[in-house]
C-alpha cells in the first residue's frame, strides 16, 4: 500500500508541475476555436466511470464546439455539445431502441496533467435529454468526463474518453448512460 501512496503523490505532484508551466492551452495549441466529433460505444454500468466489460448496443455521436478558458490559472476548455444517442435491440434487460434520444450539454473541461504532445483531462456537464425514460428518470442530465489526448498535427488532436451521464439522482429512475469512445478535435 504504501509504494502505491508513492505513485500516486509522484503523479500528483508531476500533474502540478506539468500544468503549471503551460504557456498555451494544450486543447487549442494557440488557436481560439475548436471543434470535435466524438463516437462512443454504451457500457451498460451504474459506476461514475465504469469498467468496459459490459458492452451494450448503444453508441454515441457526439458534435461539440469549444473555446478556450481556465479553472483557477489551469487550462481549459468550455464547450456546446449536441449529441445523438442510438440504441439498436434488446441486452441485458434493456430495449436500447428506446435511448434514441437527442441531448445537448454547456461542459467545461480542465487539463490535469500534459506533455508536448500529449494531455490528461477531467470535465463536468450539464444539459437536457429531449425526453425521460425509465432508464434517466428526468430530461435533467449532468455530465462526468475522463480523457486522454494526443496532438497529431498543429490543429488536430485525437482524444480517448470515458463518458457518463446521469440525472445526479434528481429522479428516482438514474441507471445512467456510459461511453467508451474517441474523437477527433480540428482547431482555428
Amino acid at each position: 500500500m504504501g509504494g502505491m501512496k508513492k505513485i500516486l503523490c509522484a503523479l500528483l505532484i508531476s500533474s502540478v508541475m506539468a500544468t503549471a508551466k503551460a504557456e498555451t492551452n494544450p486543447f487549442f495549441n494557440g488557436y481560439d476555436n475548436q471543434f470535435a466529433i466524438n463516437f462512443g460505444w454504451g457500457v451498460d454500468d451504474g459506476f461514475l466511470i465504469p469498467a468496459p466489460v459490459r458492452w451494450v448496443p448503444f453508441i454515441m455521436l457526439h458534435a461539440q464546439y469549444s473555446q478556450p478558458t481556465e479553472f483557477f490559472r489551469l487550462p481549459a476548455r468550455k464547450s456546446l455539445n449536441i449529441i445523438q444517442t442510438l440504441g439498436s435491440g434488446k441486452s441485458r434487460g434493456w430495449h436500447w431502441d428506446k435511448y434514441t434520444i437527442p441531448i445537448v450539454t454547456l461542459s467545461e473541461d480542465v487539463i490535469l496533467a500534459h506533455g508536448k504532445n500529449w494531455y490528461f483531462y477531467s470535465g463536468l456537464a450539464v444539459g437536457m435529454q429531449l425526453q425521460q425514460n425509465e432508464r434517466i428518470g428526468s430530461k435533467l442530465l449532468f455530465g462526468f468526463k475522463l480523457g486522454s489526448g494526443y496532438k497529431l498535427s498543429e490543429c488536430t488532436n485525437l482524444e480517448l474518453f470515458a463518458q457518463h451521464y446521469s440525472n445526479g439522482n434528481t429522479a428516482p429512475e438514474n441507471h445512467s448512460y456510459a461511453f467508451f469512445g474517441a474523437g477527433i478535435t480540428y482547431n482555428f
